[in-house]
């Protein structure tokens, strides 16, 4: 289902206006359009099921060599996405995905490209991490996956209790990783 902008721009403009602004005045005039543009880039995410993301950005090679002892991990992936119970700003969050190739493995750039567009929701960062793992899995045959997700919450941040150091952590581990403490390390994580 795309996005409808000019449903977005609409509500948009009514929020402006129970805001006690002028919705007319110059600085706001362009202003529920743009905002709406900006929603549907920022949520573009919800445009595709997890599926879809995979066939997307699920171009594979076949492994050559190796062994099930392989394993790909990319670090320090920058994603953002909004929480959807204040649909306030995930930020600085750091995406850490990690699997065992079973005979194919993934381009390197369709990992980050997954990862933000997991992310690119109205979300709980446990699920970007569960989202981030199935589409991974769906789009690598392999069931051996872990996602590790650190990031800031500007509902805890800059509204409510104002901790603006609180990091969230999550781990989603699949397969293997779910099972072996061995393989977690190798990644630099524990359980």
């Amino acid at each position: 289902m795309a996005i409808d902008q000019e449903k977005l721009a609409f509500h948009i403009r009514g929020i402006i206006e129970a805001l006690g602004e002028d919705p007319q005045r110059e600085g706001l005039l362009e202003t529920p359009e743009r905002t709406a543009r900006m929603y549907a880039e920022m949520l573009e995410g919800c445009n595709y099921t997890n599926a879809q993301i995979a066939e997307m950005f699920g171009k594979t090679f076949t492994q050559t060599s190796g062994n099930e002892q392989d394993l790909v991990i990319m670090r320090d992936i920058e994603v953002f996405s909004f929480c959807e119970h204040h649909m306030a700003l995930m930020y600085d969050m750091k995406v850490t995905i990690a699997y065992v190739p079973h005979g194919k493995v993934i381009g390197l750039s369709k990992m980050a490209r997954i990862a933000e567009m997991a992310a690119k929701r109205l979300q709980l960062q446990e699920r970007i991490g569960s989202d981030i793992a199935e589409i991974m899995q769906l789009a690598t045959g392999s069931e051996d996956v872990a996602v590790f997700i650190e990031g800031k919450h500007s509902c805890m941040t800059a509204r409510g209790i104002k901790n603006t150091p609180a990091v969230t952590s999550t781990q989603t581990l699949r397969g293997r990783f779910a099972a072996d403490g061995a393989l977690l390390q190798r990644v630099g994580m524990q359980r």
